[in-house]
């Protein structure tokens, strides 16, 4: 029987994870810098980033699957990975895990790939296929006990993983990427099913992915990565309204990045272009080299003579509901654009205004 603690039976007081002062070095690349992370019980954070941030290495840390060079990392507060010491294997953390590749075997039936956590375990058979049942009926597929995963669709095969993976009731699941090999009207439907699984079980979760939607879909926070380090982590509405970083902010697309100075409360493109921009206290109140967000919801369109910034129309395309349009913006220096929501259709080339709305925009102090 594993030694890890139940979720029943975990201490109110303890983190499912956490993670201190993590790094990773391969050679001479450092894939992991120092990371801090604390996962609270029945909380799901994913870990979103471009490939090569360090999200998956992370995560197989998290697994056992791989040590850390520094730092240390708990589960239901015991130490399970310390740099130089104690790494405790997979199999003794009593973790849940969800694969990209589902990782079932091709020879045993649906619900014996479900109990076989069980079975590792020294739970008797009556008792493994009751739990098993029990899983399959969560994810939907109690009908499909007796079927052999190669028989299955993709989708049917994943949520075959994720019953799986939550058999045992374990304290912390681990999602790798598990739906990047499904198509994307299938993978928003599975993504909300987990995300109601997660929080009718009240599981503990830590999701990797590298698409925006699908964190924001399942995640109560999420923990945007790059170069190895944990750029900003929040709720995925403060992401969008607070971005940490102009790099959070171009990462998420949350809409054009105009750069520029302030002065006197107002903020000037490197072309010439005046907007009254909010100046918080900080290294941009005193003026100087600047960036200004312009999110996609701060902006509607209107007359090109009304607007307090003007753009140019490169696309129009029609969503059923509303247009929606690509625009170029005019003041700024290099190629700005931006995605703007419409009532109305505009030809490509037409030149229309924009209405803004000054308590959504972001100014960041310039990169030194």
């Amino acid at each position: 029987m594993s030694s890890a603690v139940r979720p029943g039976n975990m201490p109110d007081n303890e983190d499912a994870l956490q993670a201190r002062d993590i790094g990773k070095v391969f050679g001479a690349s450092k894939v992991l810098d120092s990371i801090d992370l604390a996962l609270g019980q029945g909380e799901v954070i994913a870990l979103l980033g471009p490939s090569g941030c360090g999200k998956t290495t992370l995560l197989r840390i998290a697994a056992g699957l791989m040590a850390p060079t520094a730092g240390a990392l708990s589960l239901a507060g015991r130490v399970v990975a310390e740099s130089g010491g104690r790494l405790v294997p997979p199999e003794a953390r009593g973790l849940g895990m969800v694969f990209q590749d589902y990782a079932l075997w091709p020879h045993l039936t649906v619900g014996d790939n479900v109990a076989f956590p069980l079975r590792m375990r020294g739970i008797g058979r009556s008792e493994r296929r009751a739990g098993a049942r029990t899983a399959l009926a969560r994810v939907g597929l109690e009908a499909l006990a007796e079927r052999y995963p190669g028989t299955l669709s993709g989708g049917q095969q994943q949520r075959v993983a994720l019953a799986r993976a939550i058999v045992a009731e374990p304290p912390l699941v681990l999602f790798d990427e598990p739906l990047s090999n499904l198509d994307r009207e299938l993978r928003e439907g599975l993504a909300l099913e987990i995300a109601q699984l997660l929080r009718e079980l009240r599981l503990s979760a830590l999701y990797v992915t590298h698409d925006q939607a699908e964190a924001f879909a399942i995640a109560d926070r999420v923990a945007i990565m790059q170069h190895g380090r944990i750029a900003q982590i929040d709720t995925p509405e403060r992401l969008f309204t607070q971005p940490a970083t102009v790099e959070v902010a171009r990462f998420l697309d949350i809409g054009a990045i105009l750069e520029g100075s302030t002065s006197a409360g107002r903020f000037r493109t490197s072309c010439g272009l005046e907007i009254a921009a909010p100046v918080p206290a900080g290294p941009v109140a005193g003026g100087g080299p600047a960036h200004l967000l312009v999110p996609r919801t701060a902006v509607r369109p209107v007359a090109a003579a009304d607007g307090e910034l003007r753009a140019r129309v490169t696309q129009c395309r029609f969503q059923g509901d509303r247009y929606l349009l690509r625009l170029n913006l005019n003041g700024a220096s290099g190629v700005a654009e931006l995605l703007c929501p419409a009532d109305r259709p505009a030809r490509s080339g037409e030149e229309v205004g924009l209405a803004m709305q000054h308590d959504r925009l972001r100014l960041f102090p310039a990169a030194a």
